[in-house]
């Protein structure tokens, strides 16, 4: 009985570590933690945020990307004009190699245009991302009120 009931603890803690996995690789990129906040049920845009590692010798670059709950994902960030901050759409994100870039609030982040659902807290969604040297990457964006920008990261 006792090998079952290590088989069975085991199989447990696996499956809870798969679960609670959220990184994902493509090429020499990294992913992590790819999450959103809830939105109201009335919400017509939304934001997703990422930190993407480039683990290469070669710069990537983020060149779009899409998702079954909204019409169009919109690569923005954040710039300073004046005394205002004001969102600013970009065609492609670079990430250097050997570097990574933050998508965080406040800075580079991806909107999500259209929602056709509004996905509630505790529950992911899929994201397809697209580099030009990794080409697609498949991730889940979990929904999380307490989620916030990695500590020690910098924005590049």
């Amino acid at each position: 009985m006792a090998p079952l009931r290590t088989l069975l603890a085991t199989a447990l803690l696996l499956g809870s570590a798969a679960v609670s996995t959220h990184d994902y690789h493509g090429g020499d990129l990294d992913i992590a933690h790819p999450w959103s906040r809830p939105l109201p049920p009335v919400a017509t845009t939304g934001v997703a945020y990422l930190t993407v590692t480039n683990q290469g010798e070669v710069e990537d670059v983020l060149l779009g990307a899409e998702s079954p709950v909204a019409e169009k994902v919109e690569i923005h960030t954040h710039i300073k004009e004046g005394d205002l901050m004001k969102m600013r759409q970009l065609d492609e994100l670079v990430i250097p190699a050997g570097g990574e870039q933050i998508l965080a609030p406040g800075g580079h982040h991806l909107m999500l245009m259209g929602l056709k659902q509004v996905p509630a807290a505790g529950e992911r969604f899929p994201l397809t991302l697209h580099f030009k040297q990794a080409g697609t990457i498949e991730v889940e964006v979990a929904v999380d009120a307490k989620s916030t920008e990695p500590q020690g990261h910098h924005q590049h």
